[in-house]
């Protein structure tokens, strides 16, 4: 159904009442004084190249131009896809590091500021799926639950810090086993993590965790952040070096082979985050190649087919021609 995004502009359409009434006025006025001059022949003479008629019609051409244009500004558009409809997709659940160890600056501007990046990418891009995060650390938290609803999924990423996770460290089999819990456990498919991480796990129960999620049917993608030569971690606060208990300096690395085994054993791939934009459309195009289910789009996605450029151009090309049309009449020979 046809329906206006900005409905108040229209609104505006009262105002061109009183130019109505104005265009009328002034139209009678010249009538009066045309009959004030006296001799009507000799008026006539006197303006016989001016047209009433082309002066009316530019003055409509002008008028009709500032409708489309308020019209346009309304932005009449309808729904392609609305919300309650029933769409094919997938589940989502994303894992997100939020480590002190994710605040380092080998990738720039900070390994977690460029996974929130690649998170938000993801969204725009995972239109018709519903997306789940949990922001971990020592412990792991169900930041957002499964949801269709872009906006929100891209306020809860905005938050994650981690400042979220009292308990520091990284524990990615928490993190694995509360994304299991978050799907359902009784689909054997239509689901699938993504992982985003430095990889420094201070536990080894992360590929446990990885073998019961892909028996549950989920698809396991990880996504390392940094580099294998590291980086200092800066203490939030006090921009200053984190260091081990015998007050050395620590350097955090990528560990690429613990993620690369974990996506091997999940029966996904593992994606080293360097081009965002890049492993976005990687990411997207092995999920979007996943076995869909019909879910409800609910509160979520609503695109739209909008029509205010048509509006647009006609009123454009309204007001060229008017500016071209003079008032003189056209001479015949």
């Amino acid at each position: 159904m046809l329906q206006f995004q900005n409905i108040e502009y229209l609104l505006g359409l009262f105002i061109l009442l009183p130019l109505i009434f104005l265009l009328v006025y002034t139209i009678k006025w010249k009538q009066k004084v045309k009959l004030k001059l006296g001799n009507a022949r000799l008026v006539d003479a006197l303006i016989k190249e001016y047209s009433p008629e082309r002066y009316q019609l530019k003055i409509m051409l002008a008028f009709i131009a500032l409708v489309l244009t308020i019209i346009t500004a309304a932005n009449l558009h309808k729904p392609l896809q609305g919300k309650g409809s029933m769409v094919n997709g997938i589940d989502v659940m994303i894992a997100l590091d939020v480590s002190k160890s994710m605040l380092s600056e080998d990738e720039k501007p900070s390994r977690l500021a460029k996974a929130k990046i690649l998170i938000n990418q993801l969204i725009d891009k995972l239109e018709n799926n519903r997306v789940g995060l949990i922001v971990f650390a020592g412990q792991a938290y169900l930041q957002m639950p499964l949801t269709a609803d872009a906006g929100a999924a891209k306020m809860f990423v905005s938050d994650a810090s981690p400042e979220l996770v009292s308990v520091q460290g990284t524990n990615i089999s928490d993190a694995l086993h509360l994304c299991d819990a978050s799907l359902d456990t009784k689909e054997k498919k239509y689901k699938a993590v993504v992982l985003i991480t430095d990889g420094e796990d201070q536990d080894d129960k992360a590929m446990t965790a990885v073998k019961e999620l892909a028996d549950h049917g989920a698809i396991i993608h990880t996504v390392g952040v940094g580099s294998p030569e590291g980086a200092t971690i800066i203490e939030p606060g006090t921009n200053e070096f984190k260091k081990d208990g015998n007050g050395q300096t620590i350097i955090s690395r990528l560990n690429e082979k613990l993620l690369q085994d974990l996506a091997k054993a999940g029966n996904g791939k593992y994606y080293p985050l360097k081009n965002t934009a890049a492993v976005a459309d990687e990411l997207v195009n092995e999920l979007n190649g996943m076995q869909k289910k019909s879910i409800s789009n609910a509160g979520g996605y609503v695109e739209y087919q909008s029509f205010y450029i048509y509006f647009l151009l006609l009123a454009i090309l309204l007001l060229i021609a008017e500016f071209f049309i003079t008032e003189k009449k056209i001479q015949t020979v």
